[in-house]
């Protein structure tokens, strides 16, 4: 028995060479956050809607919504998804275009943006449409990253963020140097972590390259409507993309941030294609790898969305909850930025109401990032990223003056 014991402590387990991964730095931001007991923390890392009180906000719109679907079953969706939920935001994000009249967008349900993502990226490699390259944004959200790597596309980095606003021209620097045939992943609008975006003039400047380049676009469209609380003022540089330069292209659709809906995962990824046959195609290629990963999506996220889109009373609550929401993230940096000013913390603090989105991005350095945690019991993502929806008006001056103190004293 002795030896049979010491046989099994002797053997070696096939795990003995895995590496430890560093948990994800915003999941643990949350984490910490949570931990702390103490009163006046605050959490400015998640990117999730808080309301006034600090609290989450269940959208009306979304109530009106669950309360009509309260008995919408167990069963499972079809492999792409609900129907009337893909029907709702194709019609949503695409109506008066060209594409969408002429039957030339495939569609698929996804786990929210980060599956939707996922999806275009796996159906590009199997419709033979990539190069296995993709370019993307430095800085970026973190997930694009480690999303692409981990499907085995080459990741590029451009450079996007100098001086506190959009470099441009670093941008288009590296985009006119692309490989052809490179996927290229553009943020619709709010970009993140920076809150900066080109301009309209600035956009059409991009299309030129990308379509000189050959690159095929994704856009990321987490944010539409929660941006300016107008979808399609939102929407304006991928529909120039489809539209105005007849660019093919994907589109990664979440409503975690426009109807609250974090929890549900309820997402949508488009491929816009030069024809209905094409079309076809990629929306069997988007069910059959779709199946290779969930099989079938998320019921009740896309009955909620799919009530809100097509029930005309809630969706005319939903375009006013977009409002007071866009409404509110603006008017925090308006004053967290005039809290600034009045305690003359040194340092341009302009950029945070010249960003847009739900992010700002400070710039301060990893060091003060520490000492805000340590001493004010304020948490953030270590990139100086600030979610502006954690504050409020209880808040506001005291994450100010936590701002004004560590600026001057920590270097």
């Amino acid at each position: 028995m002795g030896s049979i014991q010491a046989s099994k402590t002797n053997q070696r387990s096939v795990f003995e060479s895995a590496p430890y991964i560093p948990p994800d730095l915003i999941f643990e931001v949350t984490k910490n956050y949570l931990a702390d007991s103490d009163p006046k923390k605050v959490n400015v890392g998640a990117g999730t809607y808080r309301d006034e009180n600090g609290q989450p906000w269940v959208l009306p719109s979304v109530r009106m919504a669950k309360s009509l679907i309260a008995d919408c079953g167990h069963e499972y969706l079809p492999i792409a998804g609900l129907k009337s939920f893909r029907t709702g935001v194709t019609e949503l994000v695409f109506h008066d275009t060209t594409a969408l009249r002429n039957d030339c967008i495939a569609s698929c349900q996804s786990l929210s943006g980060t599956g939707a993502l996922h999806l275009a990226a796996l159906a590009l490699k199997k419709a033979n449409a990539s190069n296995g390259e993709v370019y993307i944004t430095d800085p970026t959200w973190s997930n694009h990253e480690l999303l692409f790597e981990s499907l085995n596309f080459v990741v590029h980095k451009m450079p996007y963020y100098k001086n506190s606003a959009f470099d441009f021209d670093g941008y288009m620097e590296s985009l006119k140097a692309a490989i052809p045939g490179s996927a290229i992943v553009l943020h619709t609008c709010a970009h993140n972590p920076t809150g900066c975006d080109p301009s309209q003039a600035q956009w059409k400047e991009i299309a030129s390259v990308v379509q000189e380049r050959q690159l095929f676009p994704i856009f990321d469209s987490a944010y539409l409507g929660f941006n300016s609380g107008s979808v399609d003022a939102d929407a304006w540089a991928l529909k120039y993309f489809i539209e105005e330069c007849n660019i093919e292209a994907a589109v990664a659709l979440s409503f975690a941030k426009s109807m609250g809906l974090y929890g549900e995962r309820t997402g949508m990824v488009a491929f816009v294609t030069r024809s209905p046959e094409m079309a076809v195609n990629l929306n069997s290629i988007l069910e059959n790898v779709q199946r290779a990963t969930v099989s079938s999506p998320v019921a009740y996220g896309s009955h909620i969305v799919s009530t809100v889109l097509n029930n005309p009373d809630i969706k005319d609550q939903w375009a006013k909850d977009l409002v007071t929401m866009s409404s509110r993230i603006q008017a925090m940096r308006q004053k967290l930025y005039d809290e600034l000013v009045r305690l003359q913390t040194p340092g341009d603090w302009s950029p945070i109401i010249r960003q847009s989105g739900m992010f700002g991005y400070t710039g301060i350095s990893p060091a003060q990032i520490k000492h805000m945690q340590d001493k004010y019991h304020i948490y953030m993502a270590d990139t100086s990223r600030i979610s502006i929806a954690g504050l409020n008006d209880k808040n506001v001056e005291y994450f100010a003056m936590a701002i004004d103190s560590t600026v001057r004293n920590i270097q």
